[in-house]
């Protein structure tokens, strides 16, 4: 990777950013052979960690946590304290969009997210733009602080919901167990619904761009929610636009490097063949598609197109004693079959990681197993 990595500074001055040491994760995402599998986790940085717990605490609240440029690089960082991930991921959430919009985002303790003034009609609908990028300002001010504090240990990754995903929570106003209020939209006024989506994809695009532009050096789509959706639905609800912001993204970074697009679905491993068709170059499976399986989908071979896959370890593994941990992780890398070792030439990867985000009850330590065995393991199959 060049030295001459250049973001802009919060001052909007040129920032020159640490050679990268360790690339495993972008190499694998770009279907290139590693000497081991690359992990990292999804909310790595959380409630799991106790020093997150007392950076929270000094914060007072979460939004103040993450809207503090200092805060959310500390937190950011914590897990590469403790363990060997091959990549970082911005800490933030994937509603602030919505709330650059207008609608009032918060956390309560204990709860989830809600927003004070849902989306549930054709003139709140109508209301909606694309936000002004200076009101996420301390998110793109964060991607460059993070990436500096890292100083090239690992590819900080950035991120977004999908545009389904947002449109869950801006019309449901908060977390919801049977989506009756957004499929009620979807259904009776699929014409307001997809008006909210077309704005909510434009700003996905924005966002992600403007974090490209401030330091990031992969960009991941969470299509948290596609998963709730029929079929049909989801082709034309979620998957489409989807496929909207991934055609407006900035393919190269500030340092002139490939910038990967991963996406992520839960309960998508239905669609596989239908997300092949997509623009990025990593499909994230949840744990309930077996990777050998996708592989033989849309991993395609050696030599040819394909995608890279990230995944897919169940998440409750991480509470079983740390031989079972050691167990489920060999599974899972084996279900993937023979790794790719062809320097020369592109082929299928995996980038390891668990089928969801890890649960704020984790055991610490038990992080640390998965990590040493997916490494440990990795490196053996390719000796």
């Amino acid at each position: 990777m060049p030295c001459d990595n250049r973001s802009m500074s919060p001052d909007r001055t040129p920032t020159t950013f640490a050679p990268l040491q360790n690339d495993s994760f972008l190499r694998a995402c770009l279907r290139q052979a590693t000497d081991h599998t690359p992990v990292w986790l999804m909310r790595q940085a959380g409630r799991y960690l106790p020093e997150y717990c007392a950076t929270r605490a000094r914060a007072g609240s979460f939004m103040g946590l993450a809207t503090n440029v200092d805060y959310a690089t500390e937190v950011t960082l914590q897990p590469l304290a403790r363990y060997p991930l091959d990549a970082a991921i911005l800490f933030s959430d994937i509603l602030t969009v919505p709330d650059a919009m207008g609608l009032g985002l918060s956390f309560a303790q204990g709860e989830g997210p809600r927003f004070a003034t849902p989306v549930r009609d054709e003139a709140a609908v109508a209301k909606l733009a694309v936000p002004d990028m200076d009101k996420l300002r301390y998110v793109t001010d964060a991607v460059t602080s993070i990436r500096k504090a890292l100083n090239g240990r690992v590819p900080l990754i950035g991120f977004s919901g999908s545009p389904w995903t947002l449109a869950c929570y801006m019309v449901e106003g908060k977390g919801s167990d049977d989506y009756r209020l957004v499929k009620s939209m979807l259904y009776s006024r699929p014409d307001l619904m997809h008006r909210m989506l077309h704005v909510n994809a434009d700003a996905v695009a924005t966002y992600l761009n403007a974090q490209i532009d401030a330091g990031a050096q992969a960009v991941m789509i969470f299509d948290s929610w596609g998963g709730v959706l029929a079929d049909g639905a989801f082709q034309a609800f979620s998957l489409a636009y989807t496929a909207r912001v991934l055609t407006k993204l900035k393919r190269t970074g500030v340092d002139g490097q490939i910038v990967p697009r991963i996406v992520f679905t839960k309960g998508g491993g239905l669609w596989l063949k239908d997300m092949n068709t997509l623009e990025c170059e990593v499909l994230g499976l949840d744990w309930t598609m077996n990777l050998g399986t996708a592989r033989s989908l849309v991993g395609g071979e050696v030599g040819g197109p394909g995608k890279a896959l990230q995944g897919n370890i169940d998440p409750n593994v991480l509470f079983a004693p740390p031989a079972a941990i050691r167990a489920e992780v060999i599974r899972v890398l084996e279900s993937f079959g023979k790794p790719h070792t062809d320097t020369a030439t592109a082929g299928p990867t995996q980038i390891f990681n668990l089928g969801h985000g890890i649960s704020q009850y984790t055991p610490p330590e038990h992080v640390a197993d998965l990590v040493a065995a997916v490494h440990e393991h990795s490196r053996q199959q390719r000796a």
